[in-house]
């Protein structure tokens, strides 16, 4: 079958299914099989596709079909600029996390400098997006990124090395900041499961499905883990030093009564005016 017979059957299915954009759905898994990019698919719609080709194209849009997200068909997902690997082992990075990256860059710009290097803790690394993003972006900085998981944090280390960053990050696998010192870090990130069990239900159903649940899912109310890592990073934090945390509209208001003890607390909304940042500084004395 010629590449845009394929690329339309393919649409006309993942659309009959219900898929959210089945064009872009579409091209993605295509470009994916054939390891090439969107200007191929447009300038060669006459290409053959081999059998192989074809049954590789099939079986992924069959994944997507039932609910795979994209990302972990293809194995990649894009996040700050960099290209990261993703797995069913970690949370899908998504655009509303770089506000977190954003806000950190925001206090580093007014932080006073110091002759010794920003120490960083980044909760929950995940696939890692959060630690190389702000690697990337403050090379003079030493991060340290946290995650329960063994299996994801191999994923944040192959990302580390994908993009030459292993020997600025530091991985440890913990319970969010167990086993570090008081007085550590001038930052500490985190983007920490916040929904609680009975919202999981308005959650996307591929969320729900297929990413893992105690990346998602915080407890009955959504704010548990929260709750957890607020007093932890207060101990961990320098004197001065900043806590940033994606949160949800829905915890906003419980969260900033967790954080009644700190100052300068904030909460910065996304794109969609829906809180999803929250910093605070641990008081100077």
């Amino acid at each position: 079958m010629q590449l845009k017979q394929s690329l339309t059957s393919a649409i006309a299915r993942l659309t009959a299914e219900h898929v959210p954009s089945p064009r872009m759905n579409g091209e993605l898994l295509l470009m994916f099989t054939l390891g090439c990019d969107r200007a191929h698919l447009y300038a060669h719609p006459e290409r053959e596709l081999t059998a192989d080709e074809q049954t590789r194209y099939d079986a992924a849009l069959a994944e997507r079909a039932r609910g795979v997200p994209a990302q972990y068909i293809t194995g990649h997902q894009e996040f700050w600029g960099m290209d990261l690997i993703v797995t069913p082992a970690v949370l899908i990075p998504r655009p509303e996390t770089e506000h977190l990256i954003e806000t950190v860059l925001d206090r580093v710009g007014r932080a006073p400098t110091s002759a010794s290097p920003l120490q960083i803790a980044d909760v929950g690394t995940g696939s890692g997006c959060i630690a190389l993003a702000l690697a990337k972006e403050l090379p003079q900085a030493e991060i340290h990124a946290t995650d329960i998981s063994p299996t994801a944090l191999e994923v944040a280390r192959a990302n580390a090395a994908c993009h030459q960053l292993e020997s600025r990050i530091h991985f440890h696998e913990a319970d969010l900041l167990a086993g570090f010192e008081n007085d550590s870090f001038d930052f500490i990130v985190s983007n920490p499961p916040y929904v609680g069990e009975s919202e999981i239900d308005q959650v996307q159903l591929e969320v729900r499905k297929f990413e893992p649940r105690n990346a998602v899912v915080a407890g009955p109310t959504g704010v548990e883990v929260i709750a957890r890592l607020i007093p932890q990073a207060h101990a961990a934090l320098k004197p001065g030093g900043w806590l940033g945390m994606e949160i949800s509209g829905s915890i906003a208001e419980e969260v900033k009564r967790l954080l009644r003890d700190w100052s300068d607390v904030k909460i910065t909304p996304d794109l969609q005016s829906i809180p999803r940042v929250v910093h605070a500084r641990k008081e100077l004395h």
